[in-house]
């Protein structure tokens, strides 16, 4: 049954780009600069992968920017808390001193 399942995981996710691939064209005997390319083989998603890759950057750093200030609100809120306590008589492990609560 296991067996069954991971083939047909196999030819679903490996056969279809196994499929797709072209056969290779004609080898290439010389080395040519890109400008000198026909249209079809040069690089026209250049431009699309480094926005992608800008756009995915600016996204992690938004990110991190929105944890780091979040992470401040919470170390403030911690500090009034902690003179909140200090004020009430309780020491900083929130144990009541005086034995009275």
């Amino acid at each position: 049954m296991t067996a069954a399942i991971a083939g047909v995981l196999f030819v679903t996710f490996l056969g279809g780009p196994i499929a797709a691939q072209q056969p290779p064209a004609e080898p290439q005997e010389e080395f040519l600069p890109i400008d000198q390319l026909p249209p079809a083989e040069q690089l026209p998603a250049a431009p699309l992968l480094v926005t992608a890759y800008a756009f995915a950057w600016v996204v992690v750093f938004f990110y991190v920017w929105t944890v780091w200030r979040r992470l401040g609100r919470v170390e403030a809120e911690m500090r009034v808390l902690e003179k909140r306590q200090m004020h009430r008589g309780d020491g900083p492990s929130g144990v009541n001193r005086t034995g009275v609560r």
